[in-house]
């Protein structure tokens, strides 16, 4: 395959999820609008500049990375909740369960939450990332359901010279036995504003940087099933008074409400309340039942 297929904004769910379960990533062009784009790196750029290159090996010597991006620009909140990124996330992690309540059954789908944001910012001179699946967080088997869905947001244009992300199309459904080859990968080259969708179980890593001035700029936000652990811990990360900032369907995705049917409650409430002022050290007499 020579390259990943490249979408309209205005492309449908189906069609995005239909690529997704054939290549294991697409391309959806100007995601995001100038202003958000704007908006978010006149509240980031100030923090990466300060922000040490990691080490040598997997983080890059020559990468940036600045995570708990919930906490540093509220326009975090317009990223993850993207419709196209969004509806994708829930259509392919959340699957129907039955519980067994004495006589009775109770049908839920579990809810999505944020697992991971991250900057990174490839500088000239880094060398290839070597691929790898992110969902070994949780301990996944292949080919299996997926745990997570990643997009990384161009912030900068992406090319095979300057560090774009590379994807190998179809690890998705490779077996745990097999290993990827370097020459298998592509190249996720997109212009700013657009953005990479692709599966927690797709083998992917951060391109060698061959410039001599380019920085790769970009936005990583993973969706994580509700009842697994975020990767990155959000209730550490992203102050209570941060988290007050955003609308109810944000704070949901950073994990401020149960995903059915009872996990995550807090005082067999919903975590919520701890966003409310109420006072809950007592067991409240409301219940999730």
């Amino acid at each position: 395959m020579a390259s990943l297929i490249t979408l309209s904004k205005n492309t449908s769910l189906d069609e995005v999820c239909n690529i997704l379960d054939r290549d294991s990533a697409v391309i959806i062009e100007d995601m995001l609008s100038p202003e958000t784009i704007t908006g978010f790196l006149g509240d980031l750029n100030p923090i990466l500049t300060r922000t040490p290159f990691g080490q040598e090996g997997f983080v890059g010597n020559r990468t940036r990375r600045c995570s708990a991006l919930m906490a540093k620009s509220l326009f975090s909140g317009d990223m993850v909740s993207h419709s196209l990124y969004l509806g994708t996330a829930k259509r392919l992690l959340t699957k129907e369960y039955t519980w067994v309540l004495g006589q009775d059954t109770l049908k839920v789908f579990p809810s999505v939450q944020l697992n991971t944001t991250q900057a990174v910012a490839i500088g000239p001179g880094q060398v290839a990332q070597a691929l790898h699946r992110d969902d070994g967080t949780h301990h996944r088997y292949h080919p299996g359901p997926d745990s997570e869905i990643q997009i990384m947001y161009a912030l900068s244009d992406f090319t095979e010279e300057n560090g774009a992300t590379m994807v190998v199309p179809g690890s998705h459904m490779w077996d745990d036995q097999r290993q990827p080859r370097n020459e298998e990968a592509v190249p996720a080259a997109m212009r700013k504003g657009s953005g990479l969708i692709y599966r927690g179980s797709a083998y992917h890593g951060g391109g060698g940087n061959r410039t001599v001035n380019e920085v790769r700029l970009g936005a990583l936000f993973s969706l994580t099933i509700g009842y697994l652990r975020q990767e990155e811990n959000q209730y550490l990360v992203v102050p209570l008074k941060t988290v007050k900032k955003y609308p109810k369907p944000i704070q949901d995705l950073i994990g401020y409400s149960t995903s059915p049917p009872y996990c995550g409650w807090v005082e067999q409430r919903e975590p919520s309340i701890v966003l409310e002022g109420t006072d809950f050290s007592v067991a409240a007499a409301a219940n999730l039942a």
